[in-house]
């Protein structure tokens, strides 16, 4: 009996460029689960090409519901650590070639949207924001957006319907006109 392998998604993951400007990550990685055996394999051989062989990860149990000790990756085995004082939304990745790798850790569950913002904010060149502060930011414009939402739905039910809510309309110093339809 051969046992047939499932198709190895590529990870999704926004490095910082290579730049002089250091910054406190080194990018974002949005999983596609929890489970660490399924998520190292691809994360790693993604980053081998930047960063040389992946040889220890360290997350925070926090975060994964069953951390391995060892992972197996393209020819070689990923060593998993757990620390309690890590933050629990960034992981290290440690490489003979290139030395330390932190990352972001998107949580699987989040709405593409908020991924892509945190992506892009943590692959900034010199940002100084940590993990918990990207992920607290997040969690505050998520709010945000949800009351602005909110506010539109009362709009709709407050005879509001039928018009469209008035975006930016003003950009700069510049007007920029009303459609013919609204116009008084």
């Amino acid at each position: 009996m051969t046992a047939t392998l499932a198709p190895t998604l590529s990870a999704r993951l926004s490095l910082t460029p290579k730049t002089t400007l250091a910054g406190i990550l080194d990018g974002a990685w949005w999983p596609r689960s929890r489970d660490l055996t399924a998520e190292i394999p691809p994360l790693a051989d993604a980053l081998e090409g930047l960063y040389g062989r992946i040889t220890r990860v360290t997350v925070n149990p926090i975060r994964w519901p069953v951390v391995p000790h060892k992972v197996a990756v393209t020819g070689h085995t990923v060593h998993v650590g757990w620390f309690t004082e890590q933050d629990p939304d960034k992981m290290i990745l440690l490489s003979y070639a290139v030395g330390r790798c932190d990352l972001l850790v998107i949580p699987p569950d989040t709405e593409p949207a908020a991924a892509a913002r945190l992506m892009t904010a943590a692959a900034l060149p010199g940002s100084v924001l940590g993990a918990g502060v990207l992920m607290s930011d997040e969690a505050a414009t998520g709010r945000r957006m949800r009351d602005a939402r909110s506010s539109e739905d009362i709009w709709e039910t407050d005879g509001g319907a039928g018009l469209p809510p008035l975006r930016h309309p003003v950009v700069g110093s510049r007007m920029i006109p009303l459609p013919r339809n609204l116009r008084r």
